[in-house]
This record gives structure tokens, sequence and C-alpha cells, in this order.
């Protein structure tokens, strides 16, 4: 059974949703990073236990996890705009789809409330969590101000500002636990130069055994994140993920190899999350400039994952989907010798997904219509032409439908904080 390092995994998942929130909304790099590493230091200032500090620095990490769902509403909206509600709403369900071991209610739900009520759901200081103020105002502080980028003599006018808004933006509790940490080491330690080795100090650190449930609930929660970067994939990871864990049963898999194969195919499409959405919903054909960028996301997918400890197969398998047997694919031009078995399929149920989806240069392809553009891969050397058949007999009778999930995948799963 593998065990893998959780707070290593989050923390990727949460550098991919800065990209996105860098992109779109101009928000600042490491943005969450930042975010976990003052609500640690206020869950310690609170003398919180090491578990309610982990729960709300991964809470911290991910609150904007429905990002990528209500993009374009929060770029018009407010506090008052249904959108916002929406926004928190859907990042609430999406972390409580994890099932972390210590209570993270509410957490991400309250995350843009005001003390004073006049936040979207209209809940006052105290009403809610206190993790979710802690959140509140660092969120806050950090998207104003821009804390890694401070000067000195900014910093007192920043205390100002929170003591000023103190019961009426930010909880007294919150506010006094942030003026308590905000001194200017911690502006040195937020810095983006050793923010990473800062946040590696002040999160602990956790791991768990990767169990099935387990591998479910992740892989639905980034499977919702990046399917939502574009109109055209929000069915594009699952898809894959659910046809990889029926290739599975084919090939008779061991549950253990069946769950991360089907959390890798989850994954990997991770760094696609910094591709700009007019160049994946572009109708004619990219420039060569505009396909390097594309081919970039698979790089960045190897570069987010690959550093989590008992995580390596899950890369290697995530990152090899656009290889190709004859050295023709990318990123790394690995060629047939390089390629492991579920590398292969994994980059055969790509093409199918990709090939049978509509697009915005194609229309929808049925089942018949994407296995000969696959057997013509095949038969050039590209692709895998044994895999090939055996997609072919396992999904012809589906004939281009959406498979369903795997038995329990709704029922996300349980990470043990240890």
């Amino acid at each position: 059974m593998a065990t893998v390092r959780m707070d290593s995994l989050i923390k990727s998942i949460a550098a991919a949703l800065d990209i996105v929130e860098g992109g779109l909304l101009g928000a600042s790099t490491n943005h969450g990073k930042r975010i976990a590493v003052l609500c640690a230091m206020m869950g310690k200032a609170l003398q919180k236990d090491p578990a309610e500090i982990t729960a709300l620095a991964v809470c911290a990490l991910l609150h904007d996890n429905a990002l990528t769902e209500y993009i374009l509403s929060e770029q018009t909206g407010g506090y008052h705009d249904p959108a916002m509600k929406k926004h928190c709403e859907f990042g609430q369900r999406n972390v409580d789809a994890l099932h972390l071991k210590t209570n993270v209610k509410d957490f991400i739900l309250y995350h843009h409330e005001r003390a004073d009520g006049m936040g979207p759901f209209g809940v006052r200081e105290g009403e809610g969590p206190l993790e979710a103020e802690l959140i509140t105002i660092a969120d806050s502080i950090d998207a104003v101000h821009h804390l890694q980028r401070l000067e000195p003599e900014e910093l007192p006018a920043i205390r100002d500002i929170i003591a000023k808004e103190t019961g009426k933006h930010y909880g007294k509790k919150a506010a006094a636990a942030m003026l308590e940490i905000l001194d200017w080491p911690t502006i040195i330690s937020l810095n983006d130069r050793i923010i990473k080795q800062t946040a590696s100090e002040v999160l602990p650190p956790w791991t768990a055994d990767i169990q099935t449930d387990t591998m479910f609930g992740l892989a639905c929660f980034t499977a919702k994140i990046i399917d939502y970067k574009s109109v055209f994939t929000q069915k594009h990871s699952t898809q894959i993920a659910n046809k990889a864990w029926f290739m599975g049963k084919h090939y008779r898999y061991e549950p253990q190899i069946m769950a991360e194969l089907y959390l890798a195919a989850s994954l990997h499409d991770l760094g696609k999350l910094a591709v700009p959405s007019d160049i994946l919903e572009k109708p004619g054909k990219l420039t060569g400039e505009e396909f390097d960028i594309i081919k970039e996301h698979v790089r960045l997918t190897w570069e987010l994952l690959g550093d989590i400890e008992g995580f390596e197969t899950v890369c290697r398998w995530a990152s090899d989907h656009h290889e190709k047997l004859d050295g023709s694919g990318y990123p790394f031009g690995k060629k047939t010798s390089e390629l492991d078995f579920n590398s292969r399929l994994l980059a055969c149920l790509d093409l199918y997904q990709a090939i049978s989806e509509e697009r915005p240069y194609h229309p929808g392809r049925n089942h018949a219509d994407t296995m000969r553009i696959l057997y013509d891969m095949a038969d050039t050397g590209k692709i895998d032409g044994g895999i090939v058949n055996d997609i072919n007999d396992v999904l012809a009778p589906y004939d281009g439908k959406d498979l369903p999930p795997p038995s329990g995948c709704e029922q996300g799963c349980v990470i043990l904080i240890a």
C-alpha cells in the first residue's frame, strides 16, 4: 500500500490554483501558500493543536478551489453577487468530499463573510467557525496589500487598517491573532523567494496510506478543478479516469493499481490550468507559439507532482500522456522502451476522449469514427495497437456515451492526518 506525503500533494494542487487566480484575476503568486502560512501562525498563536492547524492550513491552501467554476462571475461580482455564494458553497463541497479527519465544517463556506454581517451569507462575527474568520482576514490582507512585496514602512499602516476594520470587516479574535503574528520577520518569510521553505516549516507534514476511497476523493476533487477550465473540457478528466477504471477491470488489475491509475488519469491535465482559455477554446488552427504554450501543460503537471513522496508512479503515468512510441511526443520525447504499459494506456485514452468529445475545432464523434483515427495512429507507430484493440473491445458497447464512475467514487475519501 502506497504512502503519500499528502501535505505536498495539497500544496501542488494549491499551486495550480494560484496560477489560475493569477492569470484570470491578477492575484499575486503563491497566494494560497501565504494564506496557509498566516493561518497556521494564527492557529498556533490561538493554541490550537497540530491536527486543527493542519486542517485549517489545508482549507486555507484550497480556499479558492472552486475558482474555475465561477471565474467569470467573480470577475464582475462582489460580496452580494449570487455567484460569490456559489463560489463558497462549491469550494466547501469540494473540500468536504475529502473527508478530512479533523472537522472543517464551513471553513471555506464562510471565508468571504464580514464581522458586521455584510458578507454574502450575512453571517456575523462569532456565528460561524473562527477558522473561517482567520482565512478571511489572511485572504483579504494579502489580496489587497500583496504581502510578498511589502516595504517595511508600509507595515504600520496595514496594522492600523486591521485595527480600524476590527468589528466591521474582521472579527475581534481573528484581528487580534493577525496583529500578534504580523511583524516584519513574518513579512520577510512570505516573500516569493522563501515562501516554499516557510510553508514546509510552518505547515505540519502528514502522510496517508493511499487506499481506493482516498484515491477516489482526491481524483474527484482535482478533476472538477481541472475540467472547469474550459466549457469544452468539463468532462474530460473525469471521463478519462472512468475509462481508465474500466480498462483496469478488463486487465484484472489489483485494486491498488486501479486506484493509482484512476488518480493519474484525473490529474493528467493539472498543468493545463496555466494555459490561457483563449488558446484552449480557439476555434481555428493554433499558431506554433500557441501550440508550444499548450505543450508546456504536461511539463507543468510533471513539475507539480514530481516532488511528492510516494507519488512517483502516479506522476509518471500522468506526465506521459502526450508521449508517442516513435519519440515524436512531448514534453520528453520518450520512445517505446521508455513508456510502460499504463503510460501507453493513458496516452490512448486521452486521445480517445479528445477525439470523441466536442472541441471548438471539431464536432463530437461516435465510437467508430474515433477508433478509425486511433487505428490510423497505431498503424503509423504512434500509439500501442494492442491497447487500441482493447479499448475498442471495452468501449464499443457505450458508443461514445459517458461512462459512470466507479462504485463508491461519489462518497469521496478519508485522509488520515498524522
